[in-house]
């Protein structure tokens, strides 16, 4: 008696469901492009420069100890110098940043010796004229 039938509404347009989760997909674009985006970039920076650590690299710790690498230990561990004679072993992730990074090493070739050998001789040379009063 005093309850009123209810009756079934039709479904509704399918422009009206557009337009209702049009904020949400907004909402979700604008969060991937400020928040995750650069999140991700963020940490795939961090992930090579973490591939990259040579002996010689000046680095700060996430405990804020700066030190000079010693060894790469392995995959996940650094052996760093925080202070003379003072050795310490770090977990790899740890490392928040790379202050300085060393150069490597370039491989001496036989031309280079040649080189070398040439330019010391004329320095001998230069010498023993000086000596002798000669330019």
């Amino acid at each position: 008696m005093f309850i009123s039938p209810a009756y079934a509404q039709a479904f509704g347009d399918s422009a009206n469901t557009l337009v209702q989760f049009a904020p949400f997909v907004l909402i979700f674009v604008v969060f991937y492009f400020f928040v995750i985006r650069p999140q991700q970039q963020k940490t795939r920076d961090h992930r090579s420069m973490l591939g990259a650590l040579r002996r010689g690299d000046r680095v700060v710790t996430g405990g804020g100890i700066i030190g000079t690498v010693a060894k790469v230990v392995g995959d996940d561990e650094v052996l760093v110098d925080i202070a003379e004679g003072m050795r310490v072993r770090v977990v790899r992730s740890t490392i928040t940043t790379v202050l300085a990074k060393t150069e490597p090493v370039a491989a001496k070739s036989e031309k280079d010796d040649v080189q070398q050998d040439d330019a010391d001789a004329d320095k001998g040379k230069g010498s023993a004229r000086r000596a002798a009063g000669g330019k």
